[in-house]
């Protein structure tokens, strides 16, 4: 077997200046949160807001440099996406949505499709749905593409869709491989071939534009699909073995912890002021006890969050694929970030009485967590095989999507 090669710290690009690109996101975060309330009036960003996300080109910074991307490593594209979200939740979310479908397109797809959508001047950005809700017919050329989906944070400022789509057999079932199982293919279309149907109306998260929407005979050329469950790297094998969902873990992840830093610096600004509840709350031990107790969780879960990051980016500098227990561990992370997330929050809305109550940072911040932490990704079925994995139960399986199945 050949010996895996040793990239080092030169597997990741060179030349986006990643403290420029933090510093364009400071710049900008006063025009994110002047817009936020704006912005969930709307269920989507205004032009204000996305023009001011543009320059970060965040579709493309987990692609490979050869193609037009910045190459970040999981840590920066954590911190990235962390410092928009301290600013705007709904910034930071469609920011991740664009990124981490923009790093599956960049990963999956064949080198056609990448000349088309990543080549030259190309500033194509990336939304859609990775349920199969709908099926791709196969016709001359490519595909038929019918169905619905939901939940396309980010659709109306994105160009291209990726959508998962259940293989038709011919006679309208869904078609199987030679173990038995459905097969699921990943397809990509202009946004404008769909029609987009709206039903965006949630507790949090509001201003993301996360609405419903369909196809009805979308041609999909042959070039722009993917096997969603099974995919292989196309390029940048190490990086890209963490596959759809550990792509996906990177920006969940760096949006809890940018949610969750912003809420308990605003109950801390709030508790420090010495009139009405604030004063009471300065004085009060329990309080600063709770408030102790919120930090010490989120810091560690931020902590924990990175330790497993640098580990999977340590094997990745090494010439290695992701393993089985490195994606437990990146399940476990994601989780406890929202974990600690949402019980900061809960803190800090009965804490801060009618602060929190009212419109404005915090109470924001408070809907937008408990409607992140309901998103499928963070399910307690995924927590529970992490779990049967790490204490050697299933020891014998691997992650496929986001099931632990035993190996063929």
């Amino acid at each position: 077997m050949n010996a895996p090669l040793k990239h080092g710290l030169s597997y990741w690009g060179t030349k986006t200046d990643f403290a420029s690109l933090m510093e364009q996101v400071r710049k900008i975060g006063p025009v994110l949160e002047e817009n936020s309330q704006d912005n969930e009036k709307l269920g989507r960003l205004n032009e204000a807001t996305f023009d001011a996300l543009k320059s970060l080109r965040m579709s493309h910074i987990f692609a490979g440099e050869d193609i037009g991307g910045a190459q970040l490593s999981p840590t920066q594209g954590l911190q990235l996406i962390e410092a928009i979200t301290y600013h705007s939740g709904a910034a930071g979310w469609i920011s991740m949505v664009h990124a981490c479908i923009g790093a599956m397109s960049a990963a999956f797809l064949p080198d056609t499709a990448i000349a088309r959508l990543f080549g030259g001047d190309a500033e194509n950005r990336f939304s859609g749905q990775g349920t199969p809700t709908g099926m791709l017919k196969k016709v001359d050329g490519g595909y038929l593409l019918n169905g619905k989906w939901s939940y396309a944070s980010g659709i109306y400022h994105a160009t291209f869709t990726h959508t998962a789509a259940l293989l038709d057999d011919g006679n309208g079932q869904p078609a199987k491989d030679e173990n038995g199982n459905v097969i699921v293919l990943c397809a990509h279309a202009p946004v404008g071939d769909h029609d987009l149907l709206g039903n965006w109306n949630s507790l949090g998260l509001q201003a993301t534009g996360s609405i419903d929407y369909a196809a009805k005979d979308v041609l999909i050329p042959n070039d722009m699909v993917f096997p969603i469950l099974t995919a292989e790297p196309q390029r940048m094998k190490e990086f890209f073995s963490l596959g759809v969902v550990g792509l996906a873990a990177i920006g969940h992840s760096g949006w809890a912890i940018g949610a969750s830093r912003r809420i308990l610096d605003e109950m801390a600004k709030y508790a420090v002021t010495k009139t009405g509840r604030a004063g009471l709350l300065g004085e009060s031990d329990k309080f600063w006890f709770d408030f102790g107790r919120a930090e010490t969780r989120v810091r560690a879960a931020r902590a924990f969050l990175f330790e497993v990051w640098r580990d999977v980016e340590a094997s990745i500098e090494a010439g290695n694929r992701v393993s089985t227990r490195q994606i437990s561990l990146v399940h476990l992370a994601k989780s406890e970030v929202h974990e600690a997330g949402v019980d900061a929050c809960q803190f800090v809305y009965r804490a801060a009485g009618g602060a929190s109550l009212r419109y404005g940072v915090m109470q924001r911040t408070y809907r937008e967590m408990l409607t992140a932490a309901n998103h499928f990704t963070i399910n307690p079925n995924i927590v529970g095989a992490a779990g049967r994995e790490l204490a050697g139960l299933w020891s014998d399986r691997a992650w496929q999507f986001y099931d632990l199945i035993e190996k063929p």
